[in-house]
C-alpha cells in the first residue's frame, strides 16, 4: 500500500486532535489513512496529537461534563468532534469497583480497585478499541469492518458494525469457547473459523488485505490498528479520573499482544502532560498465562527480544504467541519499575473462583490472570500491598463457563426436610 510523509501530502481527515501517524521506532511521519507499518524502517505506527492546551481545570470541566461513555474524552482521541452524535455503542466509563473484601484476602491495605470491562456492550474491552477503529474505517470510506481475534473482538466489531451499518466478516480460531462464538456470530456478519491458532489467523488476515478480496475492508486490528490501540488509552483516563485526578501507584494489566498495557502507559503520560493529574511514579505491571508466557518469560530472563511460543492456555483471549507489542512491554515495566509475571491454569480458575466469591465480580479468564499475577506478586514481594493498586477485569466469565465446574450445592425434594438433612441450613 503506497503512503505519503505528512510533509507532503495535500489530503487531510477529520479525526480531531489527531495529526499524523508516526513510527515507534525511527520517529519517521505519515498521513493519516488505513497503514499500521513504517515505509522506512517497517516499525509500527501510532497516532501522533495535537492536543489541547491551557488551563487544565478547564479541560476537566470539559471532560466531566460529556457523556457518560468514553466520548467525554474524544478531545484527546482520533474522533470526529461530532463522534457523540454518530451511531455508535457507546462503551467505557465501567465501574471502577473498590474491592475492600479482595484487599484483606490478598493483604493490601494501600486500597484495591478493580476496574470491571465487563460492563461494557459486548462484555469486554474491545468494545473500547472497535468503537475507535470504526470512526476510522468512517473517515476512510471502508464499508466492510473485519478483524483477527481471539474472540472477544469479533463479538465487539460483530455488534459495533451492525450499529453503524457496516458489513462484517471476522476470522477466529475454530476452537474457541462456545460463547464466544455464539457472540460473534449473532449480529448478522460472517464469522470464520480458521483451522490454527490466533497467529494463523493473523497472518491469512494480512495476505487479505494486499488482496482483491480485501478492498474495502478495514481490518480494525491490522490496517486500522493505530486508531484501534488508542481506545485502549481511555481505561486509562477513566481510572484516573474515577481515582478523583490521581495516578493509582500500581496497575496490574493483561497481555495479549501488548497493546493495551502499552495504550494505558501512553494515556497516563498523556493527562500528566495535559497537567490533568499530579506528575509521580507509578508501576505497570503485565500479566500472564503460563501456557502462552512470551512476554513474561523475556523479562524474568533479563532479554529484549520476545520469543514466539505455541499457545496452550485456558486463557484463550490471551493466547497470543507472538505478541506485536511485547518488546514495548518488557520497556515499560523496566521504565516504571514493574514486572511482568504468569499464573498456571489452576491459578487462573481458583482466582477467578477469589474474585467472584470476594467481590460478586465473575470474571472470564483473562481476569483470573491478572488476579492470579496480582496474589503472586504481592506473595514474592514484587507488588506493594501498601500502595493504591488497580487490577484490570477485561471480560465477562459467562464467555469462559468452560474453565469454571460449578454447579448446585445439593439437589433435594422440594421439603424443609430434605433441606435440613443437605446440612445446608446455618441459621
Amino acid at each position: 500500500m503506497a503512503v505519503q510523509s505528512v510533509e507532503s501530502s495535500t489530503t487531510s481527515v477529520a479525526l480531531g486532535p489527531a495529526v499524523a501517524l508516526s513510527c515507534r521506532e525511527c520517529g519517521e511521519r505519515f498521513d493519516l489513512g488505513p497503514i499500521f507499518a513504517c515505509a522506512a524502517c517497517f516499525g509500527p505506527l501510532e497516532v501522533a496529537y495535537d492536543l489541547p492546551t491551557g488551563d487544565p481545570e478547564a479541560l476537566r470541566r470539559r471532560i466531566e461534563a460529556g457523556p457518560d461513555n468514553i466520548w467525554r474524552y474524544a478531545p484527546l482521541l482520533p474522533v470526529p468532534e461530532n463522534v457523540a452524535e454518530k451511531p455508535s455503542l457507546n462503551p467505557g466509563f465501567t465501574k471502577l469497583v473498590k474491592a475492600d473484601n479482595l484487599a484483606r484476602e490478598l493483604g493490601v491495605t494501600g486500597g484495591l480497585y478493580v476496574k470491571d470491562d465487563s460492563g461494557n456492550p459486548t462484555h469486554s474491552f474491545k468494545d473500547r478499541v472497535v468503537a475507535i477503529a470504526v470512526e476510522a474505517a468512517r473517515a476512510f470510506g471502508f464499508t466492510t469492518l473485519s478483524c483477527s481475534s481471539t474472540g472477544n473482538l469479533a463479538g465487539a466489531v460483530g455488534a459495533a458494525a451492525a450499529r453503524a451499518g457496516f458489513k462484517s466478516c471476522v476470522f477466529i480460531p475454530h476452537d474457541l469457547e462456545a460463547g464466544k462464538v455464539v457472540m460473534a456470530a449473532v449480529y448478522g456478519g460472517d464469522l470464520v473459523g480458521i483451522e490454527g491458532t490466533y497467529d494463523d489467523v493473523n497472518r491469512f488476515c494480512s495476505e487479505l488485505i494486499g488482496d482483491p478480496l480485501g478492498e474495502g475492508w478495514g481490518f480494525v486490528n491490522v490496517n486500522l490498528r493505530p486508531y484501534y490501540g488508542e481506545g485502549s488509552k481511555t481505561l486509562a483516563y477513566e481510572i484516573c479520573e474515577q481515582l478523583g485526578w490521581r495516578l493509582p501507584d500500581q496497575i496490574v494489566i493483561p497481555i495479549a499482544s501488548g497493546s493495551q498495557l502499552t495504550k494505558i502507559d501512553k494515556g497516563l503520560k498523556e493527562l500528566i502532560a495535559l497537567g490533568l493529574v499530579e506528575d509521580r511514579p507509578y508501576r505497570i505491571f503485565g500479566a500472564q498465562a503460563a501456557g502462552c508466557s512470551p512476554v513474561s518469560r523475556a523479562f524474568k530472563d533479563g532479554h529484549d527480544v520476545v520469543r514466539p511460543v505455541k499457545p496452550d492456555t485456558i486463557a484463550k483471549s490471551l493466547a497470543i504467541g507472538n505478541p506485536a507489542d511485547g518488546p514495548y512491554v518488557l520497556d515499560i515495566a523496566r521504565r516504571t519499575g514493574g514486572a511482568v509475571e504468569d499464573v498456571d491454569d489452576a491459578e487462573i480458575v481458583d482466582a477467578i473462583r477469589l474474585l467472584a466469591r470476594t467481590e460478586g465480580i465473575f470474571a472470564e479468564t483473562a481476569g483470573g490472570v491478572t488476579v492470579g499475577v496480582t496474589r503472586k506478586l504481592i506473595e514474592r514481594g514484587v507488588l506493594d500491598p501498601a500502595l493504591t493498586t488497580v487490577v484490570l477485569n477485561t471480560g465477562d466469565g459467562l464467555k469462559t463457563l468452560d474453565a469454571v465446574a460449578a454447579g448446585p450445592s445439593a439437589t433435594i425434594r422440594p421439603s424443609l426436610e430434605a433441606f435440613r438433612t443437605a446440612g445446608l441450613a446455618t441459621g
